[in-house]
């Protein structure tokens, strides 16, 4: 096993290190190539997901971005947080929150191209990174790459992690065994997903702002009581970001890499996870979706992701140990980094309450992020099997799923954290890669956008008027309920103005 591990400890090195600088890069690019989209058009944020749908197969925008956030809020705003500190210093959590103000950007267009390459497949809209590789850039055999290694990654690698982190936080805050919380966790899950889109995408809309709410809502209570300690705490993770810090000067490449690897795997920006539901949405213009979900990562790692930062740094319930085994801080003798150290937070200031909280709020966080992980998975079994043989793959995905989500609750957690994060890295650098080069797309479909915005329209997408190819939904006769709707108020705008 130590072998094993160590083996897995390489790889991840090899994947994410260079990987960090190109989530950053990629970030800054699209924040420059897109005149930083994810901050000037926020105030349209509310009327976009003020739009309905009522069609078969579709979603409204509210409910893609909380499907979104269901999958991007989870067990890396409250266990990855830490690990990131734990590894890379307080400095890890300044990174996270860079990572998220230029990544909005990176969402912003991988959720555009979702939209714009999305396709009916069996009475519901899909799409994704395969989608738009195969459309976007004519490279089949790439996105079949994609798509097999979405599937591996939101079945067999990513449930882990969720479930280990529920039993981890149920053992400490109720003493539950982790075959016990296994049990519970794969035999609710197994409920849940017997539904469709419609019912997923219910069940998201109604759990994830209730339990984000709340979880914030304790966050300031924390912070509110150690008022006094803000101004260090925020001298601490800048200090320690930059390489000044006396104790934490030598890690400022382990500060960059942790709290970018923990960003990403939090928020998922260039990873492509919210592209799936982005595609699901019913809006009268691809732009739109793309700005929700730049909201999404605002949510799931400026706010969230700090909150949680904020706590454990406070409260001092955290430990720094480098990769060579150098013990920098040890608050907290003999206690691994994750779910502990925000228990251990809560614990300081509400005696009694931490571990139960945490452990409850976890439990809501990676429950509904497997929810949308089954959905991930769908979409890219979709893809890769035929509509006759859809039902049959999708059955033995979701079995694989669940084997997966048990031996998660039961296996040691260096495995678990270290599969999923091989998972996450492959599918971040294929499509990362691809986001590179579909620039030009993103680039001319927000140009009209804006140009509509302008002129007083609610944008409608015309991909021909555009000279974009491979829009099969978008072509069609017949426009979705969204476009519509849209089309009604630009003519009766134009009646008004003549």
């Amino acid at each position: 096993m130590d072998e094993l591990l160590r083996v897995i400890g390489s790889i991840n090195t090899a994947i994410w290190n260079p990987m960090a600088y190109l989530a950053l890069g990629l970030g800054l690019f699209y924040t420059v190539w897109t005149g930083a989209v994810q901050v000037r058009h926020l105030p349209s944020l509310v009327k976009v997901l003020r739009e309905e749908s009522k069609g078969e197969g579709e979603i409204s925008s509210f409910q893609a971005l909380m499907l979104t956030l269901s999958s991007r809020v989870g067990v890396g705003n409250i266990a990855g947080v830490a690990t990131a500190i734990a590894a890379g210093g307080p400095g890890a959590l300044f990174w996270m929150v860079v990572m998220a103000l230029f990544g909005g950007a990176t969402a912003f267009a991988e959720s555009t191209l979702a939209q714009i390459y999305k396709r009916r497949v069996g009475g519901e809209y899909r799409g994704g990174i395969p989608y738009y590789i195969e459309k976007g850039l004519g490279q089949k055999w790439l996105a079949v790459v994609a798509a097999v290694a979405t599937l591996v990654l939101y079945s067999a690698l990513a449930p882990g992690v969720q479930s280990f982190n529920i039993a981890n936080s149920m053992g400490v805050g109720f003493g539950l065994p982790g075959w016990v919380s296994g049990l519970v966790v794969t035999a609710l899950f197994a409920l849940v997903v017997l539904g469709g889109t419609k019912r997923i995408a219910a069940v998201a809309d109604k759990v994830v702002p209730i339990m984000a709410i709340g979880y914030l809502l304790m966050a300031l209570v924390i912070i509110i009581i150690n008022i006094a300690e803000v101004p260090a705490v925020f001298a601490l993770v800048f200090s320690s970001a930059f390489g000044v810090h006396q104790v934490f000067g030598g890690i400022v490449g382990a500060a960059i890499a942790w709290g970018v690897r923990r960003a990403v795997f939090s928020n998922v920006a260039g990873v492509g996870e919210g592209t799936y539901a982005s595609a699901a949405a019913a809006v009268s213009h691809p732009a739109k979706q793309g700005i929700v979900q730049a909201f999404s990562v605002y949510v799931d790692t400026v706010l969230v992701c700090s909150a949680t930062g904020i706590m454990i740094l406070m409260t001092g319930s955290y430990n720094v140990i480098t990769e060579a085994g150098k013990t920098l801080v040890e608050n907290l003798p003999g206690v691994s980094a994750g779910t502990a150290y925000t228990q251990s937070a809560i614990e300081t200031i509400l005696p009694g309450f931490g571990p139960g909280f945490v452990a409850v709020a976890l439990f809501l966080f990676a429950f509904t992020t497997l929810i949308a992980f089954n959905y991930i998975a769908s979409s890219a079994t979709a893809y890769l099997f035929s509509e006759r043989s859809l039902p049959l793959a999708t059955r033995v995905m979701q079995i694989v799923m669940l084997a997966m989500v048990f031996f998660g609750a039961v296996a040691p957690a260096d495995l678990i954290w270290g599969l999923g994060d091989i998972g996450y890295g492959t599918l971040g650098w294929v499509n990362m890669i691809c986001l590179i080069f579909l620039a030009g797309i993103v680039r001319k479909t927000l140009k009209d956008y804006d140009r509509q915005r302008r002129a007083g329209l609610d944008p409608v997408f015309d991909p021909i008027k555009l000279g974009i190819r491979g829009t099969e939904v978008w072509n069609t006769a017949t426009p979705t309920n969204s476009v519509r709707i849209a089309m009604l108020y630009n003519e009766e705008l134009e009646r008004s103005r003549s």
